[in-house]
């Protein structure tokens, strides 16, 4: 990503690890009702048993306020928190990998070369989104059933716990169980990672190139913003049939291709999409304040550190 700061020094590949780390922990804490509308309303329409007796009793929610409205009234205002301790432990890893060494994978791939084409920013988007899924992949498990789980007075919570959901997860569907959903969520964080960082990345050297912008906050906010509106249209129907198996009762669903097809024939083509307005408020503004904070911690790291070569 151009323009690097103060003297124009490359911030290190540790700089970028733990400035990324940070800013998307600070982001989730902003943004984290918004996610939470989101995983309600994909998993809303579900057929079956399994899933009425896994979120507890079917409530109707309409739209992204709607929705929000409607957990604060029945479930209480910690209940859009639900899954954020499991939340931040993903953003610490996911994001920390998949952003904060971006730049270094890609110029792994250009040998270091000033010229850097599509072609490398999509495979250094793909590669490091498929390593924070592998390290990841639990807490995502965890967080999605966490803000799935209804907290309706006299059911049962199915986890008391982030460290009990861990513990149950493991002892009642095998450790794999952790690893529920891992190949739409590969699919799901390549293609998020591709759009968000490849499309952050052109827009803002465009803007830098081709307008009188500098390398500020105005820049950042219009990047940003473009980068979490392209990735929700690209990433939602990839997000939804992850949404739904992660959160899915054991047996639920005998695979990933088998929930895909369930929700197409018994919710339509339309399914893909539900939770897509707080998918954009969220990406957008995720987007918008991951990427701006990045960009000042970035600095402000930098002109604490001495200069270093560029990682």
């Amino acid at each position: 990503m151009v323009g690097f700061g103060p003297a124009d020094v490359p911030p290190t590949a540790a700089v970028k690890f733990v400035g990324a780390g940070t800013a998307a922990c600070i982001a989730d804490l902003l943004t984290f009702p918004l996610d939470t509308a989101k995983v309600r309303l994909q998993i809303q329409g579900e057929a079956g048993c399994a899933a009425a007796a896994v979120n507890g009793p079917a409530v109707k929610y309409k739209g992204v306020f709607g929705t929000i409205t409607t957990m604060v009234r029945t479930e209480g205002p910690r209940s859009l928190y639900n899954g954020l301790v499991a939340g931040l432990q993903r953003q610490m890893t996911f994001a920390s990998v998949r952003i904060g060494l971006y730049d270094s994978v890609k110029q792994l791939y250009t040998r270091g070369s000033d010229h850097v084409g599509i072609g490398s920013r999509l495979l250094a988007g793909c590669t490091t989104g498929a390593m924070a899924v592998a390290f990841a992949q639990p807490t995502d498990v965890v967080k999605v059933r966490f803000q799935a789980q209804a907290r309706s007075p006299g059911l049962a919570r199915r986890y008391c716990s982030t460290i009990d959901a861990y513990k149950t997860i493991a002892k009642e569907e095998g450790i794999h169980g952790l690893w529920k959903g891992t190949a739409p969520n590969i699919a799901r964080s390549a293609i998020v990672n591709c759009t968000e960082l490849v499309t952050y990345d052109f827009i803002k050297d465009a803007l830098l190139l081709s307008t009188p912008m500098t390398d500020n906050l105005p820049c950042h906010f219009i990047s940003a913003f473009g980068a979490g509106l392209c990735t929700t249209v690209i990433a939602s129907p990839v997000d939804v049939v992850k949404t739904r198996y992660m959160n899915s009762a054991l047996g639920q669903y005998s695979s990933v291709l088998n929930c895909a097809v369930a929700m197409v024939t018994k919710e339509g083509p339309l399914a893909f999409y539900k939770g897509f307005m707080p998918s954009f408020l969220r990406l957008g503004s995720w987007n918008v304040v991951m990427f701006v904070t990045y960009e000042q911690l970035k600095r402000a790291m930098m002109a604490c550190t001495p200069s270093t070569p560029a990682q």
